[in-house]
């Protein structure tokens, strides 16, 4: 027996309510199955990346003046003199952003003063001619920052005092496609034309928001604040024994000033690590719960309409329906709901991703987990639509004489 479409129809309009809830919900549960599992995708992604950094060896101290009388200058050249003196650092520079922490600028670096064009958020971190090293990043063309061209910050911004800058493979890629970063101009927020006199291997700065290689050195020493941050970088193995005679020494000589805290970026990155992971699991807990609930809705709305219609099912399988046709006309009535339901769907999730390209700045929704998730909670809700058309399907024919 051939089940038809407008027999469906018909069934689906004497309970047009059920079917209404169900679609939306269907609708609701994609949409947030699709973005949530985007957001899932990222954050693993982001786990994943390599930080491009020395994390085992290296570690910052937060310096902030307590008084008036605190002098960041002269406090700066004294700590930077300790720190380099001690045989186990390899390098120490002073900056305002700490890798891995959220902790620092981050600007527009686009090719044209006006801001038109192609731009990237790209994160600042003054440093001066050390900073290369404390990092651990090799150049990979130009040169490394002269100490002539290393000055202190004269203004409330890090970048208006400035001529010269370094950028990571990230960001010359992205401004300069065709690869002639090398030299070009380059402008942070519009402002005076900046020249790129080096290039390094992609590392992660304070920031990860769209890329997190996006990075750009900057050859000063910011003293407008009031506080600083002293990136050291130690031999193997011995970052613990420096990191207590620093605090010891450093905390003994600033009378007006104190360590605010010293994180390491071992600390950093596993930190930052767990607040991917846990974005993780609760995204997969909510979707989890709401891909239940929705299986709930789709099984008490065929439980339902399967109750409601036992004369008519056993009048049916009085005139030669065979069990597998009740099972056909009620996953195929299922069918039809879930399908408005995941196209009603599929336009909320563009209009969510959307929305969160354009408000949080993440990457647009790969039509690849659009279709992942269709395809997903559609087997999902026609499985739950299975046990109650099979139930209706044992219904025998001698109910439509009972019920008559």
């Amino acid at each position: 027996m051939r089940t038809h479409l407008h027999p469906l129809l018909s069934a689906l309009q004497r309970n047009p309510t059920g079917a209404v809830l169900v679609t939306l919900q269907v609708a609701i549960t994609l949409a947030v199955l699709v973005n949530a599992a985007a957001m899932v995708g990222r954050a693993i992604t982001r786990i994943a990346q390599p930080s491009g950094l020395d994390t085992s060896n290296t570690f910052v101290m937060v310096i902030g003046g307590i008084t008036k009388q605190f002098n960041v200058a002269r406090a700066v050249s004294a700590d930077l003199a300790y720190l380099r003196s001690l045989p186990d650092v390899t390098a120490a520079t002073v900056t305002t952003g700490v890798p891995l922490t959220s902790d620092g600028f981050q600007e527009p670096l686009g090719r044209r003063s006006d801001g038109h064009g192609t731009t990237v958020a790209a994160d600042l971190l003054p440093v001066d001619e050390q900073g290369l090293r404390a990092l651990d990043v090799p150049l990979v063309a130009g040169r490394n920052f002269r100490t002539d061209e290393v000055a202190p910050q004269s203004s409330g911004h890090p970048f208006h005092d400035i001529s010269s800058i370094i950028v990571t493979q990230s960001v010359a890629r992205a401004l300069f496609p065709h690869g002639h970063a090398l030299g070009g101009t380059v402008y942070i927020n519009g402002g005076q034309p900046l020249t790129i006199i080096g290039v390094t291997r992609d590392f992660m700065g304070p920031h990860l928001s769209g890329s997190a290689y996006n990075t750009v050195l900057l050859p000063t020493i910011v003293t407008q604040f009031g506080f600083y941050d002293l990136l050291v970088r130690t031999r193997p193995g011995t970052l613990e024994s420096v990191l207590h005679r620093a605090k010891r020494h450093i905390g003994a000589t600033h009378a007006n000033g104190m360590i605010v805290y010293t994180p390491t970026l071992t600390g950093a990155l596993r930190r930052l690590h767990a607040g991917q992971r846990n974005l993780v699991v609760f995204l997969a807990v909510i979707t989890s719960i709401m891909l239940t609930f929705c299986c709930f809705g789709i099984f008490g709305l065929n439980t339902f309409n399967v109750g409601s219609r036992t004369k008519q099912i056993g009048i049916r399988r009085a005139v030669g329906a065979r069990k597998g046709d009740i099972v056909a006309h009620f996953m195929l009535e299922n069918a039809i709901v879930l399908t408005a339901g995941l196209l009603l769907g599929a336009l909320l999730s563009l209009a969510i991703g959307q929305w969160l390209t354009r408000h949080d700045g993440m990457p647009r929704l790969g039509p690849a987990y659009l279709l992942a998730g269709m395809l997903v909670l559609g087997l999902v809700a026609q499985l739950a639509a299975w046990q109650p058309a099979r139930r209706a399907a044992r219904v025998p024919p001698s109910v439509a004489t009972r019920t008559v």
